[in-house]
């Protein structure tokens, strides 16, 4: 049996269904919109043996799908898509359902950032991929590497050195993927705060407190460029466990 999920504020509200979850955490109508979704131990940490999927309970994983459902791109950094396993990005039956029957496709794009282009072209991130991949590289990214991958996906140029997450969310705004919805990890989290292109954190946090050498949710160097206030938009609270929607403009 699920762990329900309660509102506490705005409009406290008990047992909320998947519509009414949907509801408080829509994307607003018109324009793009980038979201990162992370979940954080009391302490911190933003992962457990290495994974961040270690923290989060039944209500953080069932927040997790609808999260994704309204999405049109699903972005994420290339290590995290090797860290948390991920697999060609299919969303559950009941989300098929919702996206259809408002004319959307069946499954959000996935969209991934790396400079090396250290992926596996025959993986199931693209095998299995119902929707063609977009991948963010840089200019000197290897050439071999890139060839093989564009048989799978599109290949995008987004910065010489660094893929630039401006460019990066200008060219899926380009592709009418308004809705981003981005998993990490926190390297690319940096960058895209410090970026400025960054409008709302989902955070699960879990009421454990892990110690150890786990990082937090943002790492990078430019710590000093980032947002310094978030305005609190939805709480949620499911058992011991909250879930925070934080709106960054």
């Amino acid at each position: 049996m699920q762990t329900p999920i309660d509102r506490l504020w705005p409009d406290p509200e008990s047992a909320l269904d998947d519509d009414a979850l949907l509801a408080a955490t829509r994307f607003p109508d018109g324009g793009s919109w980038m979201r990162v979704n992370f979940v954080s131990s009391l302490d911190g940490a933003a992962t457990r043996d290495g994974v961040s999927g270690g923290l989060g309970d039944d209500a953080d994983r069932r927040l997790f799908a609808l999260l994704r459902r309204p999405a049109d791109v699903v972005l994420v950094g290339a290590g995290t898509l090797r860290d948390e396993q991920y697999e060609g990005l299919r969303v559950d039956d009941a989300s098929v359902a919702w996206r259809e029957a408002r004319g959307m496709p069946a499954h959000p794009t996935l969209a991934m950032i790396s400079r090396s282009l250290s992926l596996d072209p025959a993986s199931p991130l693209f095998a299995d991929a119902p929707v063609r991949p977009i991948v963010y590289t840089t200019a000197s990214a290897p050439a071999a590497r890139r060839e093989a991958l564009q048989q799978v996906a599109d290949v995008v140029t987004a910065g010489e050195t660094d893929a630039e997450p401006r460019r990066i969310r200008d060219d899926l705004t380009a592709r009418g993927l308004r809705r981003i919805h981005a998993e990490g990890g926190p390297h690319v989290f940096g960058a895209l705060l410090a970026a400025g292109v960054v409008d709302a954190l989902h955070l699960t946090l879990a009421p454990t407190l892990e110690a150890g050498d786990a990082g937090r949710i943002v790492r990078g160097e430019a710590a000093g460029d980032l947002p310094s206030h978030a305005r609190l938009a939805t709480v949620l609270r499911a058992g011991d466990e909250l879930l925070l929607h934080y709106v960054l403009r």
